[in-house]
């Protein structure tokens, strides 16, 4: 096969991922408006200790993410040179970020003990180990799916939910500046998932992987945040 035939299944590998994605991304969204807290929030009755909660929690997602990521990136062999170096810049991109959590839980009236000490709630643990667990295998290119949800959630979501959440409690910038700098970065992290993906996707088991990551994710994650209310 020549190399024009071989980027041009490429290209149609890529292409298919990207479908594959785009039906779990639809799954995805229609599903959260039936969580608890997001449904309150979409009905314009969010309560603070609803917002708090979800501080809490994710603020215990947000420290472990650039370990998952790096450790993927460790995981890489010398063929995915290119994608590590992406999986790194992604990491070192969001290290700190659980700070900004720790200033929006006290800016909406949380104590700082509090969230650093948070324990995972159910969702939250699963979570996490499904990423470590992945992050883990040899040349982990499913969890590319991964981060399309976790990033996808940043560009589509953050912006309008920051924005419902200072209307509805009556907040300052200062308590949302975590979800208000996701929803205006998180597009360049999907345009670096992009090239990522023209990277990784070489064969139909990889773009399978992908999608089944993906899907795996957005139902952990959407239980993550169904445990709010268990909490």
């Amino acid at each position: 096969m020549n190399a024009l035939a071989v980027a041009e299944d490429n290209a149609a590998l890529v292409e298919r991922t990207h479908r594959g994605l785009a039906m779990v991304w639809i799954d995805f969204e229609s599903a959260l408006v039936q969580v608890p807290v997001i449904a309150r929030l979409t009905a314009g009755k969010l309560r603070r200790e609803d917002y708090q909660a979800l501080l809490r929690n994710l603020r215990q997602q947000v420290v472990e993410g650039s370990r998952w990521i790096s450790r993927a990136a460790s995981n890489l062999g010398s063929e995915h040179e290119e994608l590590r170096s992406l999986f790194v810049r992604h990491a070192v991109a969001e290290h700190r970020d659980y700070r900004l959590l720790e200033q929006n839980y006290v800016a909406a009236g949380g104590v700082l003990e509090d969230i650093v000490s948070a324990r995972k709630n159910i969702g939250s643990e699963a979570l996490s180990a499904f990423m470590y667990q992945a992050a883990s295998k040899p040349d982990p290119l499913g969890m590319l799916g991964a981060m399309f949800i976790i990033e996808g959630l940043g560009e589509r979501l953050a912006l309008p939910w920051s924005q419902a959440i200072q209307a509805q409690l009556g907040l300052g910038k200062e308590a949302v500046s975590f979800l208000a700098y996701h929803g205006a970065n998180d597009g360049d992290h999907l345009d670096m998932f992009d090239k990522a993906l023209a990277l990784a996707v070489r064969d139909a088991a990889t773009a399978e992987d992908i999608v089944r990551h993906a899907r795996i994710v957005a139902r952990l994650y959407r239980l993550q945040l169904e445990e709010l209310d268990h909490v």
